[in-house]
């Protein structure tokens, strides 16, 4: 062990000798860490935001489409859904968007009515685990996986309940009042009872909850229509059945299964995170260069003084430990350092670096600050994929001098 300790002394004295080198050699290899750590960490959190969004999302949502686009759904289609087997309750759902120019947010408006939750008729239903008492009903403490931060839920006209990001971008909270400009141009004014946050920020930070009228009367809905349509499947496995079922009946209408919109969040993050990867190819092209430089040769310096070690008696078995310590120190040193920085990059300062190319049009929410999730496997997946290639490039052209003659070596 002495020995060894010798040699890894050895090996950092010889890194400070030539510090200005090695220093900007751990400054590209940092960036490039940096760069690569946080394109992971930031897609993988804003999945794991997405995917705590999709655990409360409902078993089946059902959407009116006219000229191929999304339009208001008749409450009437109920009616027509209740007769299919193995379905439970049926929510008609009042929600749209909103874009606050105040602020530059775009919010999401939803109305909440327990008095719309209907139930089917059937006898089974009553045995369905999923029709526990009280279940689906009106909660002030939680509804849909809200948790409420502070206050309670809108239980009149003229109250909301709104989410910790637009009460942050308003400056506003329980007891005041907020103003919107409604679709007919005039301003909505409603009293805060509220403000809310959930296990995803995604989820709640831009949400404003009203009641049903209110929504109605905000966007000009009639009362005879919905946005959407959620049918709750008793069996799971038995989703896709029912939608066809519904397709069948409504052919106007398209069912979405929550199956169907973790695949496409899969599908778009590991796409965005393709694009980040390319538009920053430059950096990884850049640590390529680094690497084939060092495996090419060594300078002449570093060539006379592996010669110089071998002829005081050191063995080659040596001076690949040396040079081993060598790459170790620099590529550990700057993979931590990456890390530590990609973390700050993404969870502390918003990963501003390259936003809007994985959140998209999300930017334009109020700001939320994501939740840190690390992949472990992502971790060792970069280590091995960094640091290793650029120990061994260390070590290559080291043997090669190392198991030359010393004589020649020193000559040149």
């Amino acid at each position: 062990m002495g020995k060894h300790k010798k040699i890894l002394e050895y090996a950092l004295s010889s890194l400070l000798r030539r510090k200005y080198k090695n220093l900007a050699i751990m400054v590209v290899f940092s960036f490039m860490i940096t760069i690569l750590a946080s394109i992971l960490f930031l897609t993988h959190a804003l999945r794991m935001e997405s995917l705590n969004l999709l655990l409360e999302s409902p078993q089946l949502i059902v959407q009116r489409v006219s000229g191929g686009r999304h339009d208001l759904i008749p409450i009437d289609y109920i009616k027509s859904i209740q007769g299919i087997y193995g379905i439970g309750r049926i929510t008609p759902r009042y929600w749209g968007y909103y874009y606050d120019s105040a602020t530059g947010g775009n919010y999401t408006l939803m109305g909440i009515d327990e008095t719309h939750i209907l139930r089917n008729n059937s006898e089974n239903d009553k045995n369905n685990p999923l029709a526990k008492a009280g279940e689906g009903e009106f909660s002030e403490q939680n509804i849909k996986g809200l948790k409420l931060l502070n206050g309670r839920m809108p239980s009149k006209n003229g109250e909301c309940a709104i989410g910790k990001g637009v009460s942050e971008a308003r400056f506003t909270g329980i007891g005041e009042k907020v103003y919107f400009i409604n679709s007919k141009g005039k301003f909505f004014a409603c009293y805060v009872v509220g403000v809310f946050t959930s296990a995803s920020s995604i989820l709640t930070n831009d949400l404003i909850l009203l009641t049903k009228e209110d929504i109605l009367g905000f966007f000009g809905m009639p009362s005879d229509r919905a946005t959407d349509i959620v049918v709750e499947v008793y069996n799971e496995s038995e989703t896709p059945f029912v939608a066809s079922r519904i397709k069948e009946i409504l052919p106007d209408t398209r069912p979405i299964m929550k199956s169907e919109i973790i695949q496409t969040y899969e599908a778009l993050f590991s796409w965005r995170s393709g694009i980040a990867l390319i538009m920053f190819l430059g950096t990884l092209i850049a640590f390529l260069i680094l690497a084939w430089d060092k495996a090419t040769g060594l300078s002449a310096d570093e060539r006379q003084e592996i010669g110089i070690l071998k002829a005081i008696g050191w063995e080659t078995s040596d001076i690949l430990e040396l040079k081993f310590w060598e790459g170790l120190v620099i590529s550990l040193t700057s993979f931590i350092t990456g890390l530590i920085l990609a973390y700050v990059h993404v969870f502390f300062i918003g990963a501003w670096l390259f936003e809007p190319v994985l959140k998209g049009w999300s930017v334009i929410f109020p700001s939320f600050r994501l939740i840190p999730y690390i992949n472990v496997y992502q971790v060792f997946a970069v280590l091995f994929l960094t640091v290793i290639p650029y120990v061994a490039s260390t070590i290559f052209p080291s043997w090669k001098t190392a198991i030359t003659d010393p004589d020649t070596v020193m000559k040149g």
